[in-house]
């Protein structure tokens, strides 16, 4: 019995699968109260997703299909898991009530605008800068903000995803910084 090989438009999916993984991960984190173990695995998205577009750009294989698989992963990985990281583990037991119900507003709106950024990235095929700021910085910087979360105020995460968010659809054009 012989199995497919791997085949060289294969391995960019590899790496967009992982930073899906990793989403995933960090999500049974929260679900845990690992938040810094959460907040390890949105980084580790991070990682995996720079790596599958240049792999995809040296191997000369970039396809529509990668960049959907591209975009339903960073939505995961950089729009919910952030989201639900950031509230459970800052807003949710917060007082007064009021502020988790802001809380949740927010971290909701946050991935709905990181939804509709990707949507646009697609659509917008720019290749020369981004219009508006990328998910994958959004969310890793919400990952690393937990990761400081003995040492800032609550208000904070919840001004930094409003911001975020906002500046995820805005029309504000972010230079590429490499190909």
């Amino acid at each position: 019995m012989r199995g497919n090989p791997i085949t060289a438009r294969m391995i960019p999916s590899i790496f967009t699968l992982a930073n899906l993984l990793f989403g995933f991960l960090a999500l049974i984190w929260v679900i845990e109260g690992d938040f810094t173990l959460a907040s390890a695995m949105i980084l580790l998205s991070v990682l995996m997703d720079s790596l599958d577009g240049k792999v995809a750009r040296r191997l000369s294989v970039s396809s529509d299909f990668g960049k959907e698989l591209d975009s339903l992963s960073d939505l995961v990985s950089f729009g919910v898991a952030p989201a639900i990281l950031t509230y459970q583990a800052i807003l949710l037991h917060q007082q007064p009530e009021f502020v988790r119900i802001i809380g949740l507003t927010i971290a909701a709106v946050f991935a709905l605008c990181g939804a509709v950024r990707l949507a646009r990235f697609n659509m917008l095929n720019i290749t020369t800068y981004f219009v508006g700021v990328p998910i994958t910085f959004a969310g890793g910087f919400m990952a690393l903000l937990i990761l400081l979360r003995t040492t800032l105020p609550w208000y904070i995460y919840l001004m930094s995803m409003a911001i975020l968010a906002f500046l995820m659809v805005s029309t504000f054009k972010v230079p590429k910084l490499s190909k």
